[in-house]
């Protein structure tokens, strides 16, 4: 039986003047709500946030075109009846919410690059996670969400969009902070458009967990930093991912590198973006200068004043950057920017500023009813 609940967007504490003196043209800036999805499941998210929908639909007709949107939902409806995938309800009921094409596509597309990091937090203690995502796909930053959810170990926060049944990066109170790099796309024939359509069939092909669904379950059941290490390592997955993991002790951090069935892991301070480290598997390198944008990431890892986002600039700060994040399980702090073509898209989000943001426990949202 569909859900009825609907999603609540949280209010919103005024910015100071300061926070609002720091943001050029602030006024013309988008707003990142908090919205809770607790009890309301992705399709009460859906409701609450139309404009968004569309905007991000309309962007995805844009760089993909129908052809491919429909072509990627019929393989992915197939690859998802086959997988067992435990989310596999959620996606069928948001495609036919939609009833447009590229549901279904969107939230298995693992065209992004990233730069992110973790270490012990100088200021607030615990250990702290930075990171960016890169996406070429635009209004992706513009139209972020923070969502409030609760799968049963305890309430997080993922930022993500309306319509995106997975989580790429998330906060959990008192657990650990989680986020998704993508790996090189591994080399097979040299070229890169036919080594892309491989890999593609590749993850249609294969049984195990996407990494956005992975990264949801720990979320949703684990209640420790070193449950949620453990099934990262041995989780099997339908293609390679980084996870970056922090935990709420200032010794709980660490990177882990994955291919579908094995695991490197590099404890903190540690810092990836889109090149392999501890397995040797040939591919081609995402995003721009991969290299250097670890390097940067590695220098600022004990800087203490990262919330004012100034740490965002080249090379980490490139043309398909869409968010930075700056999370602490410890503090309970989710701070959050969204950005286009190089510019900051949104205003600042910071879950201190939300009555009750990141502070409470709640009862588990019920699933979406599976098939009959």
């Amino acid at each position: 039986m569909e859900q009825t609940a609907a999603a609540k967007v949280a209010p919103t504490v005024a910015p100071t003047g300061a926070q609002t003196a720091a943001a050029t043209g602030a006024d013309l800036l988008a707003e990142i709500p908090l919205i809770d999805a607790v009890g309301g499941g992705p399709l009460a998210l859906l409701r609450t946030q139309p404009e968004r929908l569309s905007a991000l639909l309309a962007a995805a007709r844009r760089r993909y075109g129908r052809l491919v949107l429909n072509l990627g939902d019929r393989a992915t409806r197939q690859w998802l009846a086959r997988s067992r995938n435990p989310y596999a309800h959620e996606l069928a009921a948001v495609a036919a919410h939609i009833g447009l094409p590229g549901a279904l596509l969107l939230n298995l597309s693992y065209e992004w690059a990233c730069t992110s990091g973790v270490a012990a937090d100088p200021n607030a203690g615990g250990s702290r996670m930075l990171r960016t995502l890169d996406w070429p796909m635009e209004e992706i930053g513009r139209n972020a969400v923070v969502i409030r959810q609760d799968g049963g170990a305890g309430a997080y926060y993922s930022v993500g969009w309306p319509g995106y049944v997975g989580v790429l990066t998330a906060m959990a109170p008192g657990r650990f902070s989680i986020a998704i790099n993508q790996p090189p796309m591994r080399r097979i024939s040299g070229a890169c458009w036919l080594d892309w359509a491989v890999n593609r069939t590749g993850v249609w092909r294969g049984l195990g967990l996407p990494p956005s669904h992975l990264t949801r379950s720990i979320c949703d059941t684990a209640t420790s930093y070193a449950e949620a290490r453990r099934r990262l390592i041995e989780t099997p997955l339908c293609i390679p991912a980084f996870f970056i993991l922090a935990g709420a002790s200032a010794d709980e951090g660490c990177v882990i590198e994955r291919s579908e069935a094995r695991a490197a892991v590099h404890d903190a301070p540690a810092a990836i973006a889109n090149h392999w480290l501890g397995l040797s598997i040939p591919g081609h390198d995402r995003g721009t200068d991969s290299h250097g944008r670890r390097e940067r990431m590695s220098k600022l890892l004990h800087r203490p004043d990262v919330e004012s986002f100034d740490w965002v600039r080249p090379p980490i700060l490139n043309a398909t950057t869409r968010l930075a994040a700056v999370a602490n399980a410890a503090s309970s702090e989710l701070s959050v920017i969204g950005y286009e073509r190089s510019r900051q898209a949104t205003k600042p989000f910071r879950l201190a500023e939300h009555p009750g943001g990141g502070r409470t426990r709640t009862t588990p949202a019920p699933a979406l009813a599976g098939p009959a």
